[in-house]
């Protein structure tokens, strides 16, 4: 039985031996876990808030059923050391804020009484444990934030599972001849009990199929190998993300007394020399590096919101990899990964500083924390076993590589860096490849990075500090923030020896006074920190061909540039071809596979047209001199006439001579059917063409009312374990939907019902997009969310089951 023990729970800021007391401390705060030391604001925040010796304090009362069993304490993660107190004694303490770690307290709880459990926690980052010691590229928030649980237990019981998948042959969606192994560790084992093992599909309600070989347990021995023959499985892949439970019982006198079930997938996958391969058939990695924080709460969020940042790296960003930057990550985020195919790249806390040997004693051991416990997750294929873009340390990283090979030898090592030609000792190269500068190329070519050529090579980031940008910078550095992630991924793509790429990173996110802009902010997502995308999220989302995708980079306000030209504008799209109407004339059809980049899925594509046919329609022109002076024109809508290439301004002199066109003509052309000035309203309609339909359309004129559109990711929030959490995504748009990058209204936020907010109920909305938390109450019942602007009102209800 797992009992979860995350309510209920009192909590200061100020620890003291007082709480390890019967009576405690009477002014201690109420709390639910997931939990935050200090919630702190959006920006603007100093990192000192968060860091404290703190102190939690609950009480358990045990129940008298318990004592012919083994009672194990778990904690999922605490932030970042800590000391755990029962009934006044210390029990135990851990030492990494992003691993998980259980006490055995079987003999240490008391029946008759309340049991006083206390956890001290520090979360100051003078601490002598990785990531510490030195600057760190992100704030590490503390607190009990992740869940907290007991496991009830026979005295005799399965402790650790790993189950190791083997397939003879692949063909397509299917695996022959497969097998698993089965490493086991038994507590407490006794002469006479049996392994059994059963397994199924994990999908509907299939029974599980019995395996037919059991093994009996012998006095004195704790581990043993079960190994088991499938005859045919699904596979487990990116687009069919087959799982398997696989359910192993230790059996005492024809009773079960205990059972593990663990999730598994078939699959293979291998990085080479020249690529990486799943199942035997080579796949190009295309991911986003991610952090586990959120707005005002840091760490402390629940399963809904770590299994959505899974869903939205799948299904909104259409990437087939993550990199959990720079640390284990929720297991309930990993869960998701499972379910949808994502594939994971997960490493050991630790940003550039190595310390002393005590420091890298207990890397080491998080090495081992970190293997043990994500091992039987099939869509991790890679260890981080070096502390990211920290220099070589060739007797310390042999250690790990070893103990990693040494707990997993199904799957490969490797060790993110920032400096070339480094010593080899992982599986596969993997380099922080920042030389993209917006005119060379994407990424540097494998043989000038490795040390070893015949050793996989994979791209772990890419872009991030080399050009931050905000929602809510102007038109075109957005566009080149966007052109700069699809330039890497193109020059990815053409590259065949490199594995793939995580580009820098998924959202923005808080990080210390050292980096960012001041704010406390480092600006360097596709998303802001709501998760809502900016334009380079689309370079990403239109690589993928579920969901139709149709973006283009400007609002036609020529103000919004220097010179009030147009400059260059782009149109990102998985469709087949992209038709551009002028207010419902057709000017131009684009076709997508004629885009900038030449090697992605689908590149973007510049607009190069806004004229089209008018100039024959309008002015009855010949179509030779049309197409002469609309090319001029058009390179005037992008440079402005001062800055015409030497070409276009020989050609400018050509047409005034073949056509007897005066300067003054020009400009009016120029003013009637590109700058619009003093006209009609112009309205640009886009239209994605795919498979001859049109799947997506964008309107682009200039706008007459606002509103604030509220998106909800689930409507109907439950209290499993704990409290639930909604994410409400808020964007200030247009009648046409588009988003107002410059809207600066206060937005206000209440609710009614057993909901509450999280962070400020006064938020604006940079760059037109924001957002907010509600979070549950323990109460069930309807509820809203009123957002308020300008006399603007929306409301959104939801249901709370608790």
């Amino acid at each position: 039985m797992r009992l979860y023990i995350n309510d209920g729970w009192e909590f200061t800021e100020e620890y003291s031996d007082e709480l390890l007391s019967v009576n405690g401390v009477s002014t201690l705060n109420k709390i639910r876990i997931p939990h935050t030391t200090k919630e702190v604001a959006y920006n603007y925040f100093d990192e000192s808030e968060y860091q404290m010796l703190c102190g939690y304090r609950r009480v358990i009362k045990a129940d008298s059923s318990w004592k012919e069993y083994a009672v194990i304490l778990n904690f999922e993660g605490i932030g970042h050391d800590s000391t755990v107190y029962l009934n006044g004694h210390e029990i135990g303490s851990h030492h990494c804020g992003y691993t998980a770690f259980a006490i055995d307290i079987t003999d240490k709880l008391d029946y008759q009484k309340d049991n006083v459990l206390v956890v001290k926690v520090d979360s100051r980052e003078s601490l002598n444990t990785p990531p510490f010691g030195f600057v760190i590229d992100y704030m590490t928030f503390g607190g009990i934030y992740r869940d907290v649980y007991l496991d009830i237990r026979g005295t005799s019981y399965i402790e650790d599972a790993f189950a190791k998948t083997c397939i003879g042959s692949i063909e397509e969606t299917c695996g022959k001849d497969a097998s698993i192994e089965t490493e086991l560790l038994i507590h407490n084992p006794k002469p006479d009990m049996i392994v059994r093992q059963y397994i199924r599909i994990k999908e509907g309600e299939a029974d599980y199929h019995v395996l037919s070989k059991e093994i009996g347990i012998q006095t004195g021995v704790e581990t043993y190998n079960l190994v088991q023959k499938l005859d045919e499985v699904k596979l487990w892949d990116i687009d069919t993300p087959n799982l398997y439970e696989l359910k192993t019982q230790l059996i005492d006198a024809g009773q079960v007394i205990d059972e593990k079930i663990v999730t598994v997938g078939f699959r293979t996958a291998l990085f080479a020399k020249d690529g990486f391969y799943l199942n035997g058939r080579k796949v190009k990695l295309r991911g986003l590096n991610r952090h586990q924080s959120y707005p005002y709460v840091g760490y402390a969020m629940p399963e809904s919101m770590q299994k959505l940042d899974a869903d939205i790296l799948k299904f909104e960003l259409g990437l087939n990899a993550v990199r959990t930057s720079h640390y284990p990550q929720s297991q309930y985020f990993i869960d998701r990964c499972d379910e949808l195919g994502l594939l994971v790249f997960t490493e050991i806390p630790g940003w550039q500083h190595i310390g002393n040997q005590e420091w890298k004693e207990q890397a080491v051991k998080n090495v081992e924390d970190m293997i043990l416990q994500y091992r039987n997750h099939p869509s991790i294929i890679l260890w981080g076993v070096r502390i990211n873009e920290s220099v070589d340390d060739d007797e310390f990283y042999t250690r790990t590589n070893a103990l990693a090979r040494k707990l997993d030898p199904t799957r490969q090592t490797g060790g993110v860096r920032c400096y070339k030609k480094g010593s080899m000792l992982e599986d596969v190269y993997t380099y922080n490849d920042f030389s993209h500068e917006g005119t060379n190329k994407g990424c540097e070519p494998k043989k000038n990075i490795t040390s070893d050529n015949d050793k996989p090579y994979l791209i772990s980031e890419y872009n991030g500090h080399m050009f931050p940008c905000k929602s809510f910078d102007w038109e075109e550095k957005r566009t080149e923030h966007a052109l700069r992630h699809a330039r890497v991924l193109d020059e990815v793509a053409g590259q065949q020896d490199i594995a793939g790429s995580f580009g820098w990173c998924m959202f923005d996110y808080n990080t210390h006074k050292d980096f960012g802009s001041g704010d406390r902010i480092c600006y360097h997502g596709v998303m802001d920190m709501f998760r809502n995308p900016k334009l380079a999220a689309a370079v990403y989302a239109s690589q993928q061909e579920e969901s139709p995708v149709l973006e283009i980079s400007s609002s036609f306000d020529i103000g919004e540039h220097p010179g009030c030209n147009r400059n260059e504008i782009y149109i990102f799209s998985n469709a087949d071809s992209v038709k551009m109407y002028k207010n419902d004339i057709l000017i131009k059809e684009y076709k997508m596979s004629e885009g900038i980049c030449k090697n992605m899925i689908h590149s973007p594509v510049k607009v190069d047209d806004y004229i089209g046919d008018a100039l024959e329609r309008g002015e009855n022109m010949s179509h030779k001199q049309a197409a002469d002076v609309k090319e001029i024109l058009n390179e005037v809508a992008g440079v402005g006439l001062y800055h015409l290439s030497k070409k276009m301004m020989a050609k400018a002199m050509l047409v005034s001579v073949k056509y007897r066109m005066k300067m003054s003509q020009a400009v009016e052309l120029f003013n009637k059917y590109v700058g619009d000035w003093g006209g009609e309203s112009t309205a640009y309609r886009f239209e994605a063409i795919k498979d001859g339909k049109v799947i997506a359309t964008r309107t682009k004129k200039p706008m007459k009312q606002w509103t604030i559109q509220a998106k909800l990711d689930h409507k109907e929030l439950v209290e499993k374990v704990s409290y639930d959490v909604a994410l409400v995504r808020l964007h200030a748009v247009d009648e046409a939907g588009n988003i107002l990058s410059y809207f600066h209204e206060p937005v206000r936020l209440s609710t009614s019902g057993p909901i509450e907010i999280i962070g400020s109920n006064v938020i604006t909305l940079p760059g037109g997009m924001g957002g907010t938390y509600i979070r549950t109450t323990g109460e069930s019942g309807e509820a809203k969310l009123i957002i308020e602007a300008a006399g603007h009102r929306t409301e959104i209800c939801v249901t709370v089951k608790a």
